[in-house]
């Protein structure tokens, strides 16, 4: 890709410099990397280390140094058994219990499954170790963030270097200074036959890894390798390999993890890697990672910011490839402690998987969010099967609480049984073709899926008397919890929103195809839904239920941010909307919000033009919501009264959704002109970022100094006409660019 470079390259990492760490690796040490003095005692405060399809977090564990291994495909994927009754497992019985009254019988149906079975479930994988006792203290810890590589060194001279190969599914330690000539890993198997008496700490009644079932793997050791061969449900199986070398003071190794739902022989991937060498594997593993860095970049002058961001950036590059799994709930950094992992480390479609592909777009990382739209197309055949079974209507809905194979696994039934779902993950398909302009991409595959979700929501509403489309029970995630009363009886904001967006992008994907009777259709479709309910001013739930609680879901506020819908460029009614609603959010506090309630908030806030309220929302999630490796665990770990929730179960999608949060504040495009720095707030008088993507493929580098624009380069990748409005300029600059094309101005 040819652009201009307004910014230094990998601005991201501040100035790299070259730093030897042995005979055959160089590393890029930067501003934003992680460093300690001591190795994290517990998994997730690990060094978090990825390629999307293998994991490693590295800590220590007692007298042992402890590399958590994982793999995205390790799921027991058994079927629920309640599902199975086709008398009761619809939307028809559904709605029955709910005019009845009958919380019981859903508790029993929907919600005892997902609480009381420990599958269907993400599932933990094994550790390596190796003993510390003898290696003395700990001198520092260090996440390379340009590298993807973890270095430890003791005050002995032993040092150790550990990174996952991003072109490859292996991942390599290297220890070198070695004086004991016995040193060597052993294998630690998760406890699947007996109980280990591991404990929940955060109330989430998670499951011991033994009520699973398995009968324990086996394990096997030779004088330079470990196997370990585990059966789980049916015909699942995974197997982890090590191999390693000892030469003088130097040990060096690898492992993988194969699975029986994948191409990778485990055994046989060590080999090869020890056959390619060390020098080898690093240099394919930079490749990636050299690219990925090049992507885009930011520059901006609060430190904490910085920081977060350019490790959540980190993380996104470890934890989603195009051709990889989505990310979970935890990604390929499951729990290891004995249970099964928080919320059973599933595919949360309520927010959790959309929050966390959120940064993908603005971040020019199309590629990485291509995992999640390959999900969603791939499973098409069970979320019609979901669509026409339990909803008894055709096309496409998605479960709210979803398996790695696309199927319901329960849980509040408010919100995993939400119809809408399907059009919030459908958003990410109009975002992608939005972002890239790929019009093959909107035939293929854009347009097809979002109008099956549309033809299912059209068939599952009606006109009422009034002359609205509305739905037959309407939710708004997780308002009310899991009570009755959170089925509302007239349509919530939550849901209305997600349907206009829903036809309204329907229609002009189908008009961009050059269909216009079904552009038309959906046209009227969007004609049949009413306007948000209003009270005050501001968004509430639905008619009669303002927002006067503290909640940590925004759902009443999807139209200002995902959605937008309502748009501080519309003019005053919608400004005093959008004002108005935030204040209540800010009024009614932050009581009962988690980590990702902050992040989201930076979104809407910046989307208001608010950058000083947006800066703060991000740096309160910065200090009090994330654990010294940057992993977001929903409480206020400062009990500084941010949260009531002061627990610590580990989830990503707040992560993410702070580098969006930060990405708006520097860029949007949304409105078609794209705004540079339209939420920076006042005292940011030095700010950059280079490689950011818009709307129509446009590719924008720009820098502010002394509070002044002083550069801007703009990359068209498809051709079409530019708006661009650049602070203290009253009107934007217009100009019709083609392919290729560079356009700079200052």
């Amino acid at each position: 890709m040819k652009i201009s470079r307004l910014l230094v390259s990998f601005a991201v990492l501040a100035a790299g410099v070259m730093v030897s760490c042995g005979p055959d690796l160089k590393h890029v040490s930067g501003r934003s990397d992680l460093f300690f003095d001591s190795l994290a005692s517990s998994w997730d405060e690990a060094v978090p280390l990825g390629n999307a399809e293998l994991g490693e977090l590295v800590w220590q564990k007692g007298d042992n140094i402890r590399l958590s291994l994982d793999h995205s495909d390790l799921w027991d994927l058994r079927p629920t058994e309640e599902f199975a009754d086709t008398a009761r497992f619809n939307y028809r019985w559904l709605q029955k219990c709910v005019a009845e009254g009958d919380d019981k019988s859903l508790w029993d149906m929907f919600d005892e499954a997902y609480s009381n079975r420990p599958a269907p479930s993400k599932i933990p994988c094994a550790a390596l170790e190796f003993p510390a006792a003898g290696l003395g203290r700990v001198r520092s810890v260090r996440l390379y963030l340009h590298d993807a590589l973890c270095r430890v060194e003791w005050e002995s001279g032993v040092s150790l270097e550990t990174f996952v190969n991003a072109s490859s599914p292996v991942g390599w330690f290297v220890f070198k200074g070695l004086d004991d000539a016995g040193f060597r890993p052993s294998l630690d198997a998760p406890e699947y036959s007996v109980s280990s008496g591991a404990k929940d700490q955060n109330g989430l009644d998670n499951h011991e890894v033994s009520t699973l079932g398995y009968e324990q793997g086996t394990i096997v050791e030779e004088d330079n390798s470990i196997n370990y061969h585990q059966k789980g449900w049916g015909d699942f199986s995974y197997d982890v390999a090590v191999r390693w070398k000892r030469s003088g003071k130097t040990l060096a190794g690898v492992w993988s993890v194969g699975t029986s739902n994948g191409k990778a022989d485990a055994c046989r991937e060590t080999e090869k890697a020890l056959a390619r060498g060390l020098k080898k594997d690093f240099a394919s593993h930079m490749e990636y990672w050299n690219e990925f860095w090049k992507a885009s970049s930011i520059t901006v002058p609060d430190m904490v910011l910085q920081k977060q961001y350019d490790n959540e950036m980190y993380k996104l590059g470890s934890a989603s490839r195009s051709d990889s799994r989505p990310i979970s709930l935890q990604a390929v950094w499951t729990a290891d402690d004995g249970l099964l992992p928080p919320w059973k480390g599933d595919y949360h479609n309520d927010l959790n998987t959309q929050l966390s592909y959120w940064p993908v777009y603005t971040g020019n990382h199309l590629p990485e969010g291509e995992a999640f739209l390959n999900y969603l197309w791939d499973n098409r055949d069970a979320f019609r099967e979901y669509a026409r079974d339990f909803f008894g209507v055709e096309g496409i809905l998605v479960p709210g609480v979803c398996t790695l194979d696309g199927h319901a696994m329960g849980g509040w039934p408010q919100y995993s049984f939400s119809p809408t779902t399907a059009a919030w993950v459908a958003q990410h398909f109009y975002l992608q073709w939005k972002y890239s302009a790929d019009s093959a991409f909107l035939q293929d595959r854009a347009y097809p899926f979002t109008s099956d979700v549309a033809k299912a929501l059209e068939q599952l509403s009606f006109i009422d008397a009034s002359g609205h489309r509305v739905l037959p029970l309407s939710t708004s995630p997780e308002i009310f919890d899991n009570s009755l009363q959170a089925w509302f009886h007239s349509m919530t904001n939550y849901d209305l929103s997600l349907m206009r967006f829903l036809f309204d992008a329907s229609a002009e994907m189908a008009a961009a195809l050059g269909l216009d009777a079904e552009s038309a259709h959906w046209e009227k479709c969007l004609s049949q839904m009413q306007y948000f309910d209003i009270q005050d001013g501001a968004l509430t739930f639905a008619h009669g239920f303002p927002y006067n609680v503290s909640h940590r879901h925004f759902s009443h506020a999807m139209s200002i941010f995902p959605l937008g819908l309502l748009d501080w460029n519309d003019g005053e009614e919608a400004r005093g909307i959008i004002k108005s609603t935030i204040a209540l959010l800010d009024g009614n506090g932050p009581d009962w919000w988690t980590g990702y309630s902050y992040s989201w908030l930076a979104n809407i806030k910046a989307r208001a033009m608010d950058g000083e309220g947006a800066a703060e929302a991000l740096r309160t999630f910065a200090e009090c919501f994330c654990l010294p490796n940057t992993f977001h665990v929903n409480g206020d770990q400062t009990r500084s009264g941010k949260s009531r929730y002061t627990y610590r179960p580990f989830t990503l999608e707040g992560n993410f959704a702070f580098a969006s949060g930060l990405q708006e504040m520097l860029m949007q495009s949304h409105t078609g002109t794209i705004k540079l720095f339209p939420a920076v707030p006042s005292e940011w008088k030095d700010v950059s970022f280079e490689n950011l993507r818009a709307r129509g493929a446009f590719l924008v580098s720009a820098k502010m100094e002394s509070g002044a624009v002083t550069g801007v380069s703009v990359f068209s990748e498809k051709g079409g006409k530019l708006s661009l409005q650049i602070p203290r300029r009253p009107e934007p600059v217009v100009k019709d660019m083609s392919a290729g094309e560079t356009y700079r101005i200052l």
